[in-house]
């Protein structure tokens, strides 16, 4: 059963949060997505651009966080012998800080860039991404957002966020507790949640950004993937 949309502040989003605090949840936010394998709804479609990709395919992620997603689907990659080479970003220097160098240090090729999306223009890139993000905004931020992506995009956008459920709900709630103990942690799980946007939604939405052949699809209980393509894009 869908829920009705709440949205409440998240308390990774803070700006009071204590760097030991911040770390803490972004490290028990990456458990809660390896569980979940967050990472595997993007990677076919990126897969399939990057062995037709004459050289690295370059990736923008937007609002990065701790860099999980990233540097899972690298993983990946590398393991088939294809080439990413990542622009990472985020509005936190904190946070894309401590990405950047995980990121490195695990082998990826990578830069960073400190943007805000609401307010700034993103570089250009093959392909650009985001994961659990789109939760955090209202419809009208949502299709800014997703135009900006496809502006920089010059193959694809893929998004992944949550479902607004009572069944992800309770997985959500289940599962963050299971994987991590920091209370910002189960906090922001149960709100991203109730703040998520519905696939139904997110096509609408979509569409008023220009994104009209964009693929919509249910990956599982709790998540859904958006995907669209350009000229020269693969299909999802």
């Amino acid at each position: 059963m869908t829920l009705t949309r709440r949205r409440v502040a998240e308390r990774m989003d803070d700006p009071a949060i204590s760097p030991e605090a911040h770390i803490h949840a972004l490290s028990g936010l990456a458990r809660l997505n390896a569980v979940s394998r967050a990472h595997r709804l993007l990677w076919p479609p990126l897969r399939e651009l990057a062995s037709r990709a004459h050289g690295p395919l370059q990736v923008l992620d937007v609002a990065s966080g701790g860099g999980d997603l990233p540097r899972r689907l690298d993983a990946l990659a590398r393991r088939a012998g294809l080439t990413l080479h990542w622009i990472l970003s985020d509005r936190s220097r904190q946070a894309l800080a401590q990405s950047i160098g995980r990121a490195r240090a695990s082998g990826m090729r990578c830069e960073g860039a400190v943007i805000d999306v609401l307010q700034e223009p993103l570089p250009q890139a093959d392909v650009v991404i985001n994961s659990l993000f789109l939760h955090h905004l209202d419809p009208n931020d949502v299709a800014r957002v997703l135009r900006s992506m496809r502006d920089a995009a010059r193959l694809a956008v893929g998004v992944t966020d949550l479902r607004r459920t009572r069944r992800a709900l309770a997985l959500v709630w289940l599962g963050s507790r299971l994987v991590t103990r920091s209370p910002v942690v189960h906090h922001d799980a149960m709100a991203s949640v109730r703040a998520a946007h519905e696939p139904a939604e997110i096509r609408a939405m979509a569409a008023h950004a220009g994104l009209d052949a964009a693929s919509v699809r249910v990956m599982d209980a709790v998540r859904w993937r958006l995907w669209w393509h350009g000229p020269g894009g693969a299909t999802a």
